[in-house]
């Protein structure tokens, strides 16, 4: 069983708030307050272990952290936090290794296999969580501004030379980021006919650092990038319009040609762990929050230099209204 009873440490605590409590009231007995606070711990319900996985970039981190803050704070669950890559996290879920993805940004093929009806059944889809995700190409602000016809992906060829590095044999380079990310520009870059190759950055925090110093230097840079991201407020950067995405468009990797879509992110789930309920599964099913909510904890995270646990519980204090309405 995964679920356990809060530990005797609560109940003490508890009890001893009950006691403080009725000595300071105007007429309520140690008994009465007692019995309220049983009734009220017993309406929570069992919380037990919840597992988080942490995929890599700081948007995911930000939400997640969030409700792990919520869920161990206020409705005593105890959080585990795993560090790991998106289609390894859906395979937790048969496992009982991963509870909860908390932004899931598309994943036709995994929903394939792990949801029920074409897959194991292991993965459940719990809604949006109120993020809308844009991916595309962008390129820096200064670029943008001096050749703005850069901006249509027809005249990338023009300045293909311009992007070249060491790393693209020849041609344009075109910053990738981490190969585990929703992508499909090797295919775009080929279906299009573009003198370019991808060249993976291999995360978040080196994309970011790349289109820092292009935009301080004046380097010639084109690369993956999306949104939510905290660094939109602090490093101008200008989307490449691709030809627009349309139903279909991406079902076959090889053949991408297309824009990505914008996206309303989503919470997956282990099937099991939604099963058992409780007020963890509850919290999960109702956490919504925006782009500016997850990119102010972000920047909070990234810029200065907070910890994600001191990060989340700041934004957590600060919005208590959105918090009691995820808890009901």
């Amino acid at each position: 069983m995964r679920k356990m009873r809060i530990g005797t440490k609560l109940t003490a605590v508890a009890a001893v708030a009950a006691f403080v409590l009725a000595g300071c009231g105007d007429g309520g007995s140690i008994d009465e307050q007692t019995e309220a606070n049983e009734s009220g711990a017993a309406g929570a319900g069992d919380c037990g272990d919840l597992n988080m996985a942490v995929n890599p970039w700081v948007g995911y981190e930000a939400s997640a952290y969030v409700v792990g803050t919520v869920a161990q704070e206020k409705l005593g669950c105890k959080v585990n936090y795993k560090d790991l890559k998106e289609d390894v996290s859906w395979q937790g879920f048969g496992t009982g290794e991963v509870d909860v993805v908390i932004e899931d940004w598309g994943h036709p093929d995994l929903e394939k296999k792990f949801f029920d009806g074409s897959g194991d059944g292991s993965a459940t889809d719990f809604g949006e969580n109120g993020n809308v995700g844009i991916i595309g190409w962008y390129v820096p602000g200064w670029l943008a501004e001096e050749h703005p016809d850069i901006l249509d992906w027809n005249n990338l060829n023009k300045y293909a030379k311009e992007f070249a590095t060491s790393e693209s044999g020849g041609k344009g380079q075109f910053l990738g980021s981490d190969p585990s990310y929703v992508q499909f520009d090797e295919a775009i870059i080929s279906n299009l006919g573009l003198d370019f190759k991808v060249v993976f950055s291999g995360g978040e925090a080196a994309t970011i650092t790349a289109f820092e110093q292009a935009q301080k230097n004046k380097e010639w840079l084109i690369g993956y990038f999306w949104e939510p991201q905290y660094v939109h407020a602090e490093v101008p950067m200008e989307k490449v319009a691709l030809p627009p995405y349309e139903d279909g468009c991406q079902d076959d990797p090889a053949t991408v040609d297309c824009d990505y879509p914008e996206t309303p992110l989503k919470k997956i789930v282990s099937t099991s762990w939604a099963d058992e309920g409780g007020p963890g599964v509850d919290l999960v099913k109702n956490f919504n929050w925006t782009n500016d909510d997850q990119n102010l904890v972000a920047a909070w995270i990234t810029s200065d230099g907070m910890s994600p646990a001191d990060a989340a519980a700041k934004w957590v204090e600060e919005n208590p209204d959105k918090v009691d309405a995820w808890i009901g």
